[in-house]
């Protein structure tokens, strides 16, 4: 049987978090949009901001070797985590990540000020480096402990630049920095959704399930330069057309496959040499795919590879098969801390939730691999993200604070960290 919640409960500010949205898209702003990159001028000068931010609402606020920014509060553990990222693509929303930041700190204030929940052990981090403009997921690896210190030393950016350069040239010390994970009993993010289900329905929140794995595969193909004009179609060992042709029957074979959240993406294609005279010696494709079901995933790659090996040889031009890097496993979101989020999510919004997958990766999946983490969401108008029209209705930003705010306080109390009595209230909508 659940706990009640108790009689006094705290209030969420929702004017301070749209101001604190505001004031944080203020660092980089373009247009609506916002370009903060991280360890550019503006991400940092956000993250000196994000410290005092932090700081008022009760927390002992740093920013690690990393960059990460890291709010502490004074109170005994088990602690609850709650946080997201502050950075964004090199041209993105305002909302991207930043949501989950300032809810969380919103939330620290709530807690810290209410006198029945003032001794709850809440703290709040911004990671660094999500969006992967450097290193994807730097910030998040290195808190959870997934990324040691000789693995940063060796490390080299995107641009190829070695990442403790990077870092020490934005002011950082390129140390490692990994939480104290014994205190923690669980990471809650609040975000935007990023696609299209939630608005197209009509719903609030959503209560995620699972953040999907994705597979990378890079599909060749060789065949032999020749002159454009003069050699007859028939004679032709084309591996653009063949690449071509290929890319046609693995769309028609993923939408075979496919279930109701699986995605699938041609993220770059090229021929070489790349002349319009020259008939192209080799292509090169890159394919991406994501699904919360690993067991899907591996049909699905096992597929692809029976067919590329279907056509190897075809025309004349060889085809070959290889991954690009190691699977990105899917991350299921914890029971306790997923089941707090269903309550909260069926107090504000009853009628107007559902639980789904989570098609994008998240600091959550990250922190997963280590503890117990769940995740929510509010709708995306019109399911727009990674762009400057990224929006969401300013009752629904709230909201999602208040849930963030209702699943700390369910899973406090199911853990016996309130002081509880009388019957469960409803909790109310802030005042936006």
């Amino acid at each position: 049987m659940q706990a009640t919640l108790p009689l006094s409960r705290p209030k969420l500010d929702g004017e301070r978090l749209l101001e604190g949205l505001d004031t944080l898209r203020g660092f980089g702003r373009y247009g609506s949009g916002v370009r903060r990159t991280s360890f550019g001028e503006a991400d940092l000068a956000s993250r000196r901001w994000l410290c005092e931010r932090m700081r008022g609402a009760g927390l002992a606020a740093r920013i690690d070797g990393v960059g990460n920014v890291v709010g502490v509060s004074g109170k005994a553990g088990p602690a609850l985590l709650l946080g997201s990222h502050s950075d964004t693509q090199p041209v993105g929303g305002y909302l991207d990540g930043a949501l989950g930041v300032i809810a969380a700190i919103e939330v620290a204030r709530a807690l810290a000020v209410c006198p029945a929940t003032a001794h709850l052990a809440v703290d709040v981090m911004s990671f660094v480096d999500e969006e992967g403009c450097h290193y994807g997921f730097l910030g998040s690896l290195s808190a959870a402990g997934l990324m040691t210190q000789a693995g940063l030393d060796a490390a080299l950016s995107h641009a190829g630049v070695p990442l403790p350069e990077l870092l020490r040239a934005a002011g950082l010390s390129a140390r490692v920095e990994p939480l104290d994970l014994t205190r923690y009993a669980g990471f809650l993010e609040l975000h935007i959704e990023q696609g299209p289900w939630l608005d197209d329905a009509g719903e609030a929140v959503g209560v995620v399930s699972a953040i999907v794995g994705a597979r990378n595969l890079d599909i060749t193909t060789h065949g032999q330069m020749n002159h454009a004009g003069s050699t007859p179609m028939a004679r032709r060992r084309d591996a653009g057309r063949a690449l071509i042709a290929l890319a046609h029957e693995l769309d028609m074979l993923l939408g075979c496959f496919a279930g109701p959240y699986t995605v699938w993406n041609f993220g770059r294609m090229e021929f070489l040499p790349g002349a319009a005279a020259i008939v192209p010696e080799e292509g090169r494709l890159r394919l991406q795919f994501r699904d919360q079901d690993e067991a899907l995933l591996d049909r699905i790659e096992a597929a692809v590879g029976e067919l590329v090996a279907a056509h190897d040889g075809r025309g004349g031009v060889e085809c070959r098969l290889a991954r690009s890097g190691e699977p990105t496993r899917a991350v299921c979101m914890d029971a306790g801390l997923r089941e707090a989020c269903v309550h909260a999510a069926q107090q504000l919004a009853p009628g107007a939730w559902r639980t789904m997958p989570s098609g994008a990766l998240h600091d959550a999946g990250i922190l997963g691999r280590v503890m117990p983490a769940a995740m929510l969401f509010v709708p995306s108008i019109g399911g727009v993200s990674h762009n400057v029209a990224e929006e969401t209705r300013h009752e629904h930003l709230c909201l999602g604070a208040e849930a963030l705010l209702s699943a700390v306080l369910r899973w406090a109390a199911d853990n016996g960290r309130l002081a509880v009595g009388g019957a469960d209230k409803q909790t109310g909508a802030m005042e936006c």
